[in-house]
C-alpha cells in the first residue's frame, strides 16, 4: 500500500500497524469489518487521491466521520476507509449567523465552536456523533422542535464525487443534489464541508426526572399530555433505562429498570420548572434540574464506545392509550442492567413545519426508538426480539416510514419506506448522475436509476 501513502499528506494505517485496532474501532462493537487500509485524510486533496486509488485498485470504499452508524457504514471489510476525523475544523461567522464544519467534525467540535457566541443549531444527541453523517441522514436532535432538523439548517455543502469532481451545492447551485443531501445520506459523494444556519441560544435548561419502572405508565400519560401542543422551546423524550450511578439517582434505583422524563428547554430554568409542574406533582424519586450551556449538556449523555448496538424506529401518527400501554409494557423485555434505552421522542414544532426533504413523514407526532446498547453477545437475540416486538406492537399507529439514522440494516423495503417511494425514485435519478457506479453504497443504499435524465446542472 506504499503507493497510497506516497499520494496522501495524511497517514495510511494498515492491519500490520500498531495503531490499526484503535483507528478501526467504531461505536458499535458488533461491526468487526477489517479494512485493507484506512486513509487518514487531512485535506480534500487527500480525499480525491484516496478515491482515485480505490478506482484504480477496485477497493470498496467506506467513509468515516463519527463512526456511529449502527449498521457499520463507516467500515468496509477488505476495502479502503476514508477517515475524515483529521478534518474537524469548525468556523463561526456570528454576523451572518453561519457555521462551517469540515467533513470529519463531530457535534462536540461544532458545539464548542458556537457556544462562546451563544449560538447553536440542531445536532446529535451525543457529542461524538459525526456532523456530516447525522445531517445527511436528516439530523434529529434535542433542539429540533425549536430549530428544525440538522438538515433543515444546512445551507451549502462541498462534495467530492466518486470520479474526483469537487462540487459545490446550495439552494441555487445543483439544487437537485442539494435536495438529495437533506436526508439521502452519504450516497452521492464525500462531504468535505457543510455550512449551517446557527441561531441565538442565550439560555438552555434541562430536567431529568426519575421514577421506578412500575410508575412508568402514569408518567408516560403525564408526559404525553404535557408535550402535546407544547411550545417549540420544549424538547426531550421519555425513556426507560437502567438507573445510572449518578448523584441525583437514589441508591434504591441504581441498577434497576426506571422511567425518566427528560425535558430540554431553549430558555431559562425558571420557565422550564413552571412548564414541568405536572411532572413535579408526580413526586419524582430523583431529579436533576438546571440551567447550563447547551454544549455542556451535549456531553452529558455520551455513551461509552465499544459496546454492542442494535437500534430501530417506528414513527407514529398518534399515541392513544393502547399504544402508550404497549410501549410501557415492552420495557420489561429490555436487558437490565445495561446501557440500553427505550425512547419515546416527540416530533412536532419546527420539525412539522420544515421543508419536505427526502426523509420521514413530517406529520409524524412521535417516534418509538429501541436503542439497544449492551456488552454481552449472549444478549443479541434478546435485544433483537425486544426491538422488533416493540416496533411491531406500536405499528398499528405508525406512519409506515422510518427515520433511517435510527435503524440498522432492515432490508431494502425499509430503506424505500424511509425515503418514501416517490422520493426514492427521485433520489435514484440524482444517484445516477453523481454516482452511477454505486461506489457510495454503505449507508442505506440508493440504487442508481438507469436511463434517467441528467440532474447535475444548476436549477
Amino acid at each position: 500500500m506504499a503507493p497510497l501513502r506516497d499520494r496522501l499528506s495524511g497517514p495510511v494505517v494498515n492491519p500490520a500497524d500498531a495503531g490499526y485496532e484503535d483507528t478501526r474501532a467504531v461505536f458499535n462493537s458488533m461491526v468487526t469489518a477489517r479494512p485493507q487500509a484506512i486513509a487518514r485524510c487531512t485535506s480534500p486533496g487527500d480525499v480525491t487521491e484516496a478515491l482515485a486509488f480505490a478506482r484504480e485498485t477496485g477497493l470498496e470504499v467506506a467513509v468515516r466521520g463519527g463512526g456511529h452508524s449502527v449498521s457499520g457504514a463507516s467500515l468496509a471489510d477488505g476495502g479502503l476507509v476514508l477517515d475524515l476525523r483529521p478534518l474537524n475544523r469548525v468556523s463561526v461567522d456570528r454576523e451572518r449567523g453561519l457555521a462551517v464544519a469540515a467533513g470529519g467534525a463531530n457535534w462536540g467540535d461544532f458545539d464548542r465552536a458556537t457556544q462562546p457566541d451563544h449560538l447553536a443549531t440542531t445536532g446529535g444527541r451525543v457529542s461524538t456523533t459525526g456532523v456530516a453523517g447525522l445531517t445527511l441522514g436528516g439530523g434529529s436532535g434535542w433542539l429540533e422542535r425549536r430549530f428544525g432538523l440538522a438538515c433543515d439548517n444546512l445551507v451549502a455543502a462541498e462534495l467530492i464525487t466518486a470520479d474526483g469532481r469537487h462540487v459545490h451545492t446550495d439552494e441555487r447551485n445543483r439544487s437537485e443534489l442539494f435536495w438529495a443531501l437533506h436526508g439521502g445520506g452519504g450516497n452521492f459523494g464525500v462531504a468535505t464541508e457543510l455550512t449551517f444556519a446557527v441561531h441565538p441560544l442565550p439560555e438552555f435548561a434541562i430536567a431529568m426526572l426519575l421514577w421506578p419502572a412500575e410508575d412508568g405508565l402514569e408518567i408516560a400519560q403525564r408526559y404525553r399530555a404535557l408535550l402535546t401542543g407544547a411550545p417549540d422551546t420544549v424538547g426531550g423524550g421519555l425513556v426507560f433505562l437502567t438507573g445510572p450511578p449518578e448523584d441525583f439517582v437514589p441508591d434504591a434505583l441504581v441498577g434497576r429498570l426506571c422511567c425518566m422524563a427528560l425535558l430540554t428547554y431553549a430558555g431559562p430554568e425558571t420557565e422550564l420548572r413552571e412548564f414541568a409542574a405536572p411532572l413535579f406533582a408526580a413526586e419524582p424519586r430523583g431529579q436533576l434540574v438546571t440551567g447550563l450551556p447547551y454544549a455542556e449538556f451535549q456531553h452529558m449523555l455520551d455513551d461509552p464506545p465499544g459496546q454492542r448496538n442494535y437500534w430501530s424506529d417506528e414513527n407514529l401518527t398518534s399515541l392513544p392509550d393502547e399504544a402508550l400501554r404497549r410501549f410501557c409494557d415492552h420495557a420489561r423485555d429490555m436487558p437490565v442492567p445495561s446501557a440500553s434505552q427505550q425512547w419515546l421522542f416527540p416530533w412536532g414544532g419546527a420539525v412539522a413545519r420544515g421543508q419536505e426533504w427526502p426523509g420521514f413523514d413530517r406529520g409524524a407526532a412521535w417516534a418509538v426508538h429501541p436503542f439497544g446498547v449492551y456488552a454481552d453477545p449472549a444478549d443479541d437475540a434478546r435485544v433483537r426480539a425486544w426491538s422488533r416486538e416493540l416496533c411491531a406492537a406500536v405499528r398499528p399507529w405508525g406512519t409506515g416510514d422510518t427515520y433511517l439514522n435510527f435503524i440498522g440494516d432492515e432490508g431494502q423495503d425499509r430503506i424505500v419506506a424511509g425515503y418514501g417511494e416517490r422520493n426514492y425514485r427521485r433520489l435514484a435519478e440524482v444517484k445516477a448522475e453523481y454516482d452511477p457506479d454505486n461506489v457510495f453504497h454503505r449507508w442505506h443504499a440508493i440504487v442508481p436509476a438507469t436511463g434517467g435524465t441528467a440532474l447535475a446542472g444548476t436549477r
